[in-house]
């Protein structure tokens, strides 16, 4: 369930746009939250254990999307705040990346491990880097770092 968690905070971070962000793990609260560079929380998602799904809100507590994994398709789906199908994401063995999709079947962006680099690359359709996931050891945190 941990890697489902990881990997979806991974999805979380390609929509989000602008600067560069961090994640936290609250093990108070049990949740992550989500940080932009200037340390301001811009949001939280939290597992439901009732729904069996992933909740993303904002920083004022507003559902934002819903991810659940779909076992007979095989692959995560994410809904938005009121149940309207805004994606999947499907693990593509062939090329050993994880690829998302938008709700017609186009694929938006594509996760690859750099085992070198020991971080997640992000892709768009088209194959230029959006930017990389990279684990901060010191602070016990993931960081997204957006390509220029």
């Amino acid at each position: 369930m941990k890697i489902l968690f990881v990997i979806s905070m991974l999805f979380f971070s390609v929509c989000l746009r602008g600067q560069n962000y961090t994640q936290k793990y609250n093990q108070l609260l049990d949740r992550v939250k989500f940080f932009d560079s200037y340390g301001s929380m811009v949001g939280y998602a939290k597992y439901n254990s009732l729904l069996e799904r992933i909740e993303y809100y904002d920083a004022y507590g507003s559902l934002l999307k819903t991810e659940k994994y779909n076992e007979l398709l095989d692959r995560k789906e994410v809904r938005d705040q009121y149940g309207n199908p805004k994606g999947y994401e499907k693990r593509n063995g062939l090329l050993n990346r994880t690829d998302g999709y938008d709700s017609y079947g186009n694929q938006q962006y594509s996760k690859k491990w750099n085992d070198l680099l020991k971080r997640y690359e992000i892709y768009d359709s088209y194959g230029n880097m959006i930017g990389y996931y990279k684990w901060n050891q010191l602070f016990e945190r993931w960081e997204f770092v957006r390509s220029r």
